[in-house]
Parts: structure tokens; C-alpha cells; sequence
């Protein structure tokens, strides 16, 4: 029967890989993928938004000019008009010229009027516009607010059972010889997570290569409790009687 040690060695592996798939899941949650797009989608809405309020902002300054322009223009228009109507001017070169400025301030008055359509033409589609990209907004908020929920319970449960995981490693891990722990620790991180792997037949079911003839010979004739590496990969050996779990 194979000693507690490698038995052990084998349980600890198997909870290794087991938390690192955990902590991999962990660091690659499909909700945070997921949250991270959105991210990136907001980011870029939050651009053309920014873009088009500016634009936006430009046309209502040349709105507010335009129309500023037009109130002074039509009072100008009805102080003339009040003069030339009101009896208190008798030349004729003085009303001619007042009637001149009042036709030349109608004038003015109707083309900035007409400039005033124009530019209430270019802002309703811009306020239909930003609109829009406010509504865009709301749902891609809607939408990260429920996958912050799920991600979150999704890595409430990881972390349980990472924490589940740790527990039962440290008991396992405290149960083998100190020296062989730090071997296989010292294995595990050189060879990708696993330190440790059972002999299957006269294959290491590490690296999956066959052993050669001489060396399965040497390897089965050594005591249960020796520590035997691979000559493939280094990895620990671990011969057992009993049949691999999965």
C-alpha cells in the first residue's frame, strides 16, 4: 500500500488545480467581460455626446447672437418709426432718411428672422440627436447595473469555495512531510500549476510520455515512501494501487 505521503501529495494536487480553475474563473467572470464592453461602449457614447453638446453649443450661441440682434434691431425700427410718425419731425430730409432706416431696419429684421428658422433647422436634429444617445445611455446603464449583480454573486460563490478549498488544502498540506511539500511546491510553480502527478501504468500522467523500460523496472522496485520525479518532466511520481480519480 502506498504511504500517507505521496497519497496525500496527490489529494493536495488535486485541490491546487482545482483553485486555480476557481481563481481563473474568478479573474475571467463572463459578467465582467461583459461589464468591461459596456465600459468601453459608455466611454465611446460619452464621446459622441461630448461631441454633439459642443456642436450644440455653438449653434445655440449663434441662436442667442442672432436673436439678441434681432430684439435690438426691432426696437431700433420702433424708436424710428415713433419719430417718424409721432409729428415731433417736420424737415423732409429728416423723415426721408427715418423712413429709410425703418425700411432698412425691416430689412435686417427679416433676415435675421429667416437666419433664425435656419438655425432652429440644425438644432432640432441635433436635440433629437443627443435624445437618442441619452436613451442609449440609460439602457447600457440598465444593463451593467444587472450584470454588476450577477458578477457579484457569481464571485461571492467563487470566493466560498475558493475559501472552502484553502481550508481543506491546509490540512492536507499540513499532513505531509515538510520536505516533500516544499519539493512538490517548488515543481508546482516551475511546471504550470502541477508539482505532482500519478503513475499510470508506465505512463506519467504529467507529460504524458512513456518510461522507459529500465527506468518503470527501477521505479517499482524502489520502497512506497521513496520520492520518485519523472525523467520526462521532473514532475513527482506518485505510484498508488488505486485507480485515478475523474
Amino acid at each position: 500500500m502506498s504511504s500517507p505521503g505521496p497519497e496525500g501529495l496527490l489529494a493536495l494536487q488535486d485541490l491546487d488545480v482545482s483553485l486555480d480553475q476557481h481563481r481563473h474563473r474568478l479573474a475571467h467572470l463572463p459578467a465582467r467581460l461583459q461589464l468591461a464592453e459596456l465600459a468601453a461602449r459608455r466611454e465611446a457614447l460619452d464621446g459622441r455626446r461630448r461631441s454633439e453638446e459642443e456642436l450644440r453649443g455653438e449653434v445655440l450661441a449663434r441662436q442667442a447672437k442672432l436673436e439678441a440682434e434681432l430684439t435690438a434691431t426691432e426696437r431700433r425700427r420702433e424708436e424710428v418709426s415713433a419719430r417718424l410718425y409721432g409729428g415731433s419731425v417736420s424737415a423732409s430730409r429728416d423723415l426721408q432718411a427715418m423712413a429709410a432706416e425703418v425700411e432698412s431696419l425691416s430689412a435686417r429684421a427679416a433676415e435675421l428672422e429667416e437666419e433664425g428658422l435656419v438655425v432652429l433647422g440644425e438644432l432640432e436634429p441635433m436635440e433629437a440627436s443627443l435624445a437618442d444617445l441619452g436613451s442609449q445611455r440609460s439602457r447600457l446603464d440598465a444593463e451593467a447595473e444587472a450584470l454588476e449583480g450577477v458578477a457579484a454573486g457569481a464571485e461571492a460563490e467563487l470566493r466560498s469555495e475558493i475559501d472552502r478549498l484553502m481550508a481543506e488544502r491546509s490540512g492536507v498540506a499540513a499532513s505531509l512531510p515538510a520536505e516533500l511539500l516544499a519539493t512538490y511546491e517548488r515543481l508546482r510553480q516551475r511546471l504550470g500549476g502541477v508539482g505532482a502527478a500519478r503513475l499510470v501504468g508506465d505512463r506519467c500522467a504529467g507529460c504524458h510520455l512513456t518510461l522507459p523500460a529500465t527506468e518503470l523496472d527501477r521505479v517499482r522496485h524502489l520502497p512506497a515512501d521513496a520520492v520518485v520525479t519523472c525523467e520526462q518532466c521532473g514532475r513527482i511520481l506518485v505510484r498508488t494501487t488505486s485507480p485515478p480519480t475523474g
